[in-house]
């Protein structure tokens, strides 16, 4: 791949790429953004590499993203992202649709045991034994012009992104690990990820660890407005009221103005704008019947102290199954995810895909009573019990 970096900032310089890339197996891809000031996250930079060809693309300067956006949504071509979530959210944004296939290097590499999170620049070092420069990560990248050396900075999350990703196929292949990805990247492309929610935005809310009943109902209708309006505005949700704002609010529930303006954070010209429409929010969600009150999923309900120990060996089990197969445990599930088994949650990580298969049924074998735990020469070892 050439150490040029191409700027494209005209359609037919993109038509151009476009053209020359047409017919590309695979091409890696990244994003630059900003959302420090904005709901939605606004696009600045989109690299791509395929082949010999590697280009930094303007969307800030282009009418609309054409003929590249053709190859994002081509499912004969995959696009290999490093984290890919927020580059996918934004793409979807940008074009309307998700791109797919995908293959995210990050899930990948969680399989070949290097950690679930395992960050671009350590892949990088990882597999390619190259360190990366990190003088650009706070760069500012709606300003214009971008300087030389920050867009060799962006170019660099492409051209090494395309050299690792032959070898993580080839590692995958030869461990025969490439078709537990196909469920994970499934799931990445589904636009339901993508879509603000603005009725279940609560259970984002930090600091809701101490609310009760109906307070969760009232949470839940504050925290929905809140969404909406930050939506509508495109502004940061904290911009119109802030997490503790909105746990302090559900937490006394003011219903007249005496109480409203006692509300710890909340600001006189924020009680001038919108004091009318919280106390009616108040008021409105403060009388539904409790059958209508959300309910919080946290990482112990339903499960008490006489639980405990029965956690402590599951996750002696997803431990055990995480190292005779070389993974990160981590990379496999989360003592929240247990819990989860644990309650029977038909939506819990470890019923899915290959977690499943790892860890998962074994954990819920054992709970059920048909998988047995045994200690052999100082080491765990798991035993089907026939009948059970």
């Amino acid at each position: 791949m050439s150490d040029e970096i191409r700027f494209i900032d005209t359609a037919p310089a993109l038509e151009t790429f476009c053209r020359e890339i047409q017919g590309a197996q695979w091409l890696a891809l990244d994003t630059e953004f900003v959302r420090e000031k904005t709901y939605y996250p606004r696009l600045c930079l989109i690299q791509v590499a395929a082949g010999q060809s590697l280009a930094c693309i303007d969307p800030m300067a282009l009418p609309d993203l054409g003929p590249l956006s053709e190859l994002l949504h081509d499912p004969q071509v995959v696009k290999v992202v490093h984290a890919a979530h927020q580059d996918l959210e934004i793409l979807f944004q940008a074009t309307g649709k998700v791109p797919a296939p995908i293959f995210d290097t990050q899930v990948a590499v969680s399989l070949l045991g290097h950690g679930d999170q395992i960050g671009y620049a350590k892949l990088v070092q990882v597999f390619l034994d190259l360190e990366l420069d990190k003088g650009h990560a706070r760069t500012d990248w709606s300003r214009r012009p971008l300087e030389p050396e920050q867009l060799r900075y962006a170019a660099d999350d492409v051209r090494y992104l395309a050299k690792v990703y032959p070898m993580l196929l080839e590692a995958l292949g030869e461990k025969g690990r490439l078709e537990w990805l196909t469920e994970d990247f499934e799931n990445l492309t589904r636009e339901s990820r993508y879509l603000p929610d603005p009725d279940n935005a609560w259970r984002r809310v930090k600091g809701q660890k101490y609310l009760k009943g109906v307070q969760y109902a009232v949470l839940q209708a504050l925290t929905a407005w809140r969404e909406r309006q930050a939506m509508s505005a495109d502004l940061p949700r904290r911009w119109v009221l802030s997490d503790d704002v909105l746990t302090e609010l559900a937490r006394r529930m003011p219903t007249e103005h005496g109480a409203l303006v006692k509300v710890r954070g909340l600001e006189d010209k924020a009680i001038a704008r919108h004091g009318e429409t919280l106390m009616a929010l108040v008021r409105e969600a403060s009388a539904l019947p409790p059958s209508s009150w959300p309910t919080p999923v946290g990482p112990s309900r339903g499960i008490g102290p006489e639980h405990e120990e029965l956690l402590d060996v599951a996750m002696g089990i997803l431990r055990h199954q995480a190292r005779i197969n070389d993974i990160s445990p981590a990379a496999i599930a989360t003592r929240k995810d247990v819990e989860a088994l644990f309650r029977q949650d038909p939506g819990c990580n470890l019923l899915q895909g290959w977690r499943a298969k790892l860890a998962g049924h074994a954990i819920r074998d054992w709970f059920d009573g048909r998988l047995g735990v045994e200690v052999r020469e100082d080491l765990m070892h798991l035993e089907s019990r026939p009948g059970q």
